[in-house]
C-alpha cells in the first residue's frame, strides 16, 4: 500500500529519542507523505513542524512532508498579538499548507468557549488571507462550529474535520457543507460503532484518513504510543466497511488528501 497521513504530530517531544526509526517504520509500512500538524500550546509548535516539513522536502525522497500552522483551541486563551503575527508570518513558509488545527473543543472547555469561537473565526480569515485550506479539530461542539465555518465561507477554503468523533448526523452536515471527514484510530475502538456508521456513509471523495500520532493508537495497538505506521490498521478496517481492499482504500485517500492539501498527485 501507499499511504498518506494526513495529520501526524511527529514533530512533537514523544518522538525525540527515535523520529528516524518512526520514520523508517513509517516508509516500510507504506507511508509515503504526511502532514506534520503545527498546532499545539504555542508559537513553538508550529515552529518546529515547519522545520520537520523543510527537512522532508525532497520529492525524490523516501517519505515527504508537509506543515500546518495554528494553535489548538485549548490554547487559545494564551494568544496575543503577537502570536498572531507569528502565525502569518510562519503561514508564508513554503512547506506550509494549511491553517490548523484549529476549531472548537467544549469537552474539555480549557479556553473560554467565546474566545474559543473568536479565535477559530479569527483563523479561517487568517487561512483566506493565505489561500489555505482549513484544518479543524471539532468535539461536543459541532453545531457551533458549523456556523462559524458557514459565516467565514471556510469550504470554500477547503475544510476537514480531522479526527472525526460526531454522529452519522454530524457527518452528513459538514459533507453537505463541502466539507471533507477525516477518520482516526478512534474508529476502531470496539465502542466506536456509531462513528463506524459515519465511516460507512461519507462519501469516498471526501474521506481522508490519519494517525494523530502520538494519540489515538488503533486496535490492536491501542494504548501504546500512536506513530505513522498504525495507519495501516485503520485503512485496513475502513476497507472493509466499505467493500474495497485496502490497498485501494489507501489510494484513494492519498489521493484526497493531495486534493485537500493542494498537492498535486499524491
Amino acid at each position: 500500500m501507499e499511504l498518506f497521513d494526513s495529520h501526524a504530530h511527529v514533530d512533537s517531544h514523544e518522538f525525540d529519542a527515535d523520529r528516524d526509526a518512526v520514520l523508517a517504520r513509517a516508509q516500510a509500512a507504506g507511508v509515503r507523505r504526511l502532514v506534520c500538524i503545527g498546532s499545539g500550546k504555542d508559537v513553538a509548535t508550529a515552529e518546529r513542524a515547519v522545520a520537520f516539513a523543510a527537512a522532508h522536502a525532497d520529492p525524490a525522497g523516501p517519505l515527504v512532508a508537509w506543515a500546518t500552522i495554528g494553535i489548538h483551541p485549548h490554547d487559545v486563551a494564551g494568544m496575543t498579538e503577537a502570536t498572531w503575527s507569528r502565525m502569518a508570518e510562519l503561514g508564508r513558509a513554503p512547506r506550509v499548507v494549511a491553517v490548523g488545527e484549529t476549531g472548537l473543543d467544549y469537552h474539555y472547555d480549557h479556553s473560554p468557549r467565546e474566545v474559543q469561537k473568536s479565535a477559530f473565526a479569527r483563523f479561517i480569515d487568517l487561512a483566506r488571507g493565505a489561500g489555505q485550506p482549513v484544518v479543524c479539530h471539532i468535539r461536543d461542539a459541532h453545531e457551533d462550529a458549523r456556523a462559524i465555518l458557514r459565516e467565514g465561507r471556510a469550504a470554500e477554503l477547503g475544510c476537514v474535520i480531522h479526527c472525526f468523533t460526531g454522529t452519522p448526523a454530524d457527518a452528513d452536515a459538514y459533507v453537505a457543507m463541502g466539507i471533507d471527514i477525516s477518520f482516526s484510530g478512534i474508529v476502531t475502538f470496539k465502542t466506536a460503532e456509531e462513528l463506524r456508521e459515519a465511516a460507512r456513509r461519507v462519501p469516498l471523495e471526501r474521506m481522508l484518513v490519519e494517525t494523530d500520532c502520538p494519540y489515538l493508537a488503533p486496535l490492536p495497538l491501542r494504548g501504546k504510543r500512536n506513530e505513522p505506521a498504525y495507519i495501516q490498521h485503520t485503512v485496513e478496517l475502513l476497507a472493509g466497511l466499505r467493500g474495497m481492499s485496502a490497498p485501494e482504500l489507501g489510494r484513494v485517500t492519498a489521493e484526497n488528501a493531495a486534493r485537500f492539501y493542494r498537492l498535486g498527485k499524491a
